[in-house]
């Protein structure tokens, strides 16, 4: 009961990351219960669909993660009174996941609900081997696999709340970025090693039939080393997106710089080891539905509509755990921003430095998205 009285204090954009929530764990627990239903039919490739299943799941843990991290800087006010009232860190943090989880537990039930109904001869024959109709469901098997969606949820919330920085009356350490001279120097062996793992998949004499790989819909089979390789090149450029944008600040504000780019580059420099996870998984995720989308174009092949729902849902959990990471850096500033107003800023200086910014962390995702691009096996 304690979070529906919360939900009755919930702003348009608590109810939007609800309802994001809701709605991603409900599309993923289909997927779940799709594989179950093919399993009961017997149409094998039961391991191979439940894999499938955990690039949507891992999409889902990554929104609800980087939304509960946003919650305290959204409602210091929430962390406060809860604070007063006797709420230590764990119980703050226990709350928070649980908030997403039954987000998603909600989500979880609608589907299970709708899987139950249409497996009651409502369903028509193309839906029947994704349902499983005809066979006994054991009462345990959905259960336990919509159990899965909001204990994962749950969990990535709860691990994501950062204490130090999300409770009241605690020391905050400064959020600096720490660059060190190991993390700098980890992406480049990483980079090249995926790019001669895939030289060496697309030497002169290799065979068709190393291609061994089948990839889902109707992507052409590939190769370990290919996959491996490409692999390991795009955790590279994701490891260096902060790092990079960090660059790009220090570059704004380089030499004498007018209030325009130093607020800029120092803003940049400032939000970099934030903003680099968040940008760097839209940009592979970007990059992967591009490759997909140019193999089908080029072959003429019918898009599988499950690929499409999975492709969606991950692109929208990436832009939505984007757009929280935003919303958390906005809060966060908001009494520099206020300090920079007393003070007399003009609004069109403030817009300009946030153009400014975009523009040049565009320049810098497009840099590795096209590297990424560039080194796809698929193309």
């Amino acid at each position: 009961m304690y979070y529906f009285g919360l939900a009755r204090g919930y702003r348009a954009l608590d109810l939007a990351r609800a309802v994001l929530t809701g709605t991603a764990g409900a599309v993923v627990a289909a997927l779940l219960l799709r594989a179950l239903g093919r399993a009961l039919s017997g149409t094998g490739g039961n391991l191979e669909r439940l894999l499938w299943c955990l690039p949507p799941l891992a999409a889902v843990a990554w929104f609800a993660a980087v939304a509960a991290r946003a919650v305290p800087a959204q409602h210091p006010e929430r962390i406060t009174g809860l604070t007063a009232a006797g709420a230590g860190a764990g119980r703050v943090r226990r709350l928070i996941a649980g908030e997403t989880a039954l987000a998603c537990a909600l989500g979880s039930a609608f589907t299970l609900l709708l899987f139950l109904v249409l497996r009651n001869d409502i369903a028509g024959p193309g839906l029947a081997p994704d349902l499983g109709m005809g066979v006994p469901l054991p009462a345990a098997a959905p259960v336990a696999l919509l159990a899965v969606v909001p204990l994962v949820a749950g969990v990535s919330a709860a691990c994501a709340v950062r204490l130090p920085e999300a409770l009241p009356g605690r020391p905050a350490e400064p959020a600096r970025p720490r660059w060190t001279a190991r993390r700098l120097a980890l992406p480049g062996p990483l980079l090249l090693v995926g790019a001669g793992l895939e030289l060496y998949g697309l030497r002169p004499d290799a065979t068709s039939a190393e291609r061994t790989l089948d990839l889902p819909g109707g992507l052409p089979a590939t190769s370990p080393a290919l996959l491996i390789g490409w692999a390991f090149a795009v955790f590279a450029l994701a490891l260096w997106t902060g790092p990079l944008l960090a660059l790009a600040g220090r570059l704004l504000a380089l030499r004498a710089p007018a209030p325009l780019r130093l607020l800029a580059g120092r803003g940049l420099t400032a939000q970099a080891h934030r903003l680099g996870a968040p940008l760097a998984i839209l940009t592979t995720v970007s990059a992967l539905a591009l490759v997909g989308w140019r193999n089908w174009a080029r072959t003429g092949a019918d898009v599988p509509a499950l690929t499409v729902v999975e492709t969606v849902l991950v692109l929208a959990c990436a832009v939505a755990a984007l757009a929280a990471r935003l919303h958390e850096l906005r809060g966060e500033h908001r009494p520099t921003l206020a300090a920079l107003d007393r003070l007399g800023t003009p609004p069109g200086l403030l817009t300009g430095a946030l153009a400014l910014r975009t523009l040049a962390a565009g320049t810098v995702l497009l840099v590795t998205g096209g590297l990424t691009l560039l080194l796809c096996p698929l193309l």
